[in-house]
């Protein structure tokens, strides 16, 4: 009988102790941190979902502007160096390994939104089904991403702000001491403006290649916005 009511009081004393330290907060700093790797796996599979899109992208583009050779080299360059950039859950630990996921993934962003604008320029490809359909594709997928960074960077603040106040901080130098603040994905300069575009194409040679037309002699050239298909400067 003593015994039976020794383990109901040690079993008593640990359902207190365990629920004392839960209020305490004492779980808070892995729930956030399993919430904000969530986020980042999902940050990657929109990544993985763009890159999966733009060889057939590529290869549409290239049979009805086949003389833009430079931005689809440009678009198939940048699409390997962002597939060649190794990333793990450690990554968002890592600033050096983050910084060139982001820098991967943002110019990648940027000869995309090149390789977007070419359509203006060929009625026959804007007016394509499958060309539609995979602008229709990639727009979705760009969405998806500013989503998934955004629901990351919120989770990330959410973690490396518990890793710094109370009662967080003292879990995090105790229990948790191993736990490194999470990297953020900032806004790169040039997704800050608009993507130029120039259709200024080397052909063999050396010489300029340019779907525009030629200026006149001694005459200052159009700019884009005055003549739509110019060389931009």
């Amino acid at each position: 009988m003593n015994q039976s009511r020794l383990r109901s009081a040690l079993l008593a004393a640990t359902l207190v102790g365990s629920t004392a330290l839960a209020g305490c907060g004492v779980n808070t700093i892995p729930t956030k941190e399993e919430q904000a790797k969530a986020q980042w796996a999902e940050v990657q599979t929109q990544y993985q979902r763009r890159s999966d899109l733009i060889p057939n992208l590529v290869a549409t583009v290239q049979g009805y502007a086949a003389q833009e050779r430079g931005v689809l080299v440009d678009v198939t360059q940048a699409r390997a160096s962002a597939t060649q950039v190794k990333v793990d859950a450690s990554t968002i630990t890592n600033p050096a390994a983050f910084a060139q996921y982001q820098q991967a993934q943002d110019k990648l962003s940027g000869v995309l939104g090149r390789l977007m604008m070419i359509n203006e320029k060929y009625p026959e490809l804007k007016s394509n089904e499958n060309f539609l359909a995979l602008q229709s594709q990639l727009e979705g997928t760009e969405n998806r991403i500013a989503v998934a960074r955004r629901d990351y960077n919120e989770s990330v603040r959410s973690f490396n702000t518990e890793l710094r106040t109370f009662p967080g901080v003292f879990w995090a130098k105790t229990m948790y001491s191993a736990e490194k603040p999470m990297n953020l994905f900032a806004a790169s300069d040039t997704a800050q403006s608009a993507p130029t575009v120039n259709f200024n194409i080397a052909a063999p040679g050396g010489a300029a290649k340019s779907s525009g037309p030629a200026p006149t002699t001694g005459a200052p050239a159009p700019s884009p916005a005055a003549a739509p298909g110019a060389p931009a400067k």
